[in-house]
Formats: structure tokens, sequence, C-alpha cells
């Protein structure tokens, strides 16, 4: 899986780019270090970072804890949660700004 690219220019964003315009700031616009063209992220993308960060945990929590510990289950369960949430960058997609 590859990190999104300017489809103007067909350059890579880096994965620190991508992770930081949905970090606290509400899906700010990535604009391409080469070309300067703004991109703006995808409707669906955004169901995906909540999707890899929410039901990771929600699925482990509730339907695959192999223990009966809630603080380990909880635990694990938000480990996945993170894991997931850092893979997005190479999920997410972004379109051009016209």
């Amino acid at each position: 899986v590859n990190l999104q690219k300017c489809d103007n220019c067909n350059s890579s964003f880096k994965w620190s780019k991508i992770f930081k315009s949905f970090w606290w700031t509400s899906y700010k616009q990535l604009k391409c270090d080469n070309c300067g063209t703004n991109h703006k992220i995808t409707s669906f993308s955004r169901s995906t970072v909540a999707a890899m960060s929410i039901l990771p945990i929600w699925i482990f929590g509730y339907i695959l804890s192999p223990s009966d510990n809630i603080f380990t289950s909880a635990g694990i369960g938000l480990l996945m949660g993170v894991i997931g949430f850092l893979l997005t960058p190479y999920v997410v997609r972004y379109k051009e700004v016209l």
C-alpha cells in the first residue's frame, strides 16, 4: 500500500503530513510541497479514519475478548485502535481542490 500522491505532479505526500492533516485539525487541506496544489480529504476517507480508530476497539472489546479481565481486554482493544489510527495515512484518499 502506497501513500497518496499529488493529483497534479504525482509526488508522494509524507506520512507525517497526511497524519497531521486529520489529527487535531478537522481534516485540513494538504498542500503539495512540490507544486503547491491543495487537496482535501474525501468523505469516504473521513469515515475510514473513524472506522479504523473505533472499530478495532469495539470488535476486540465486545466480541473477540480472550480474557475475563476487563482491563486487559480494554488495553488490548485500545492498542489495536491506536495501531489502526497510525495506519490510516496509507488508506485515506485526498482529491485536488478545484
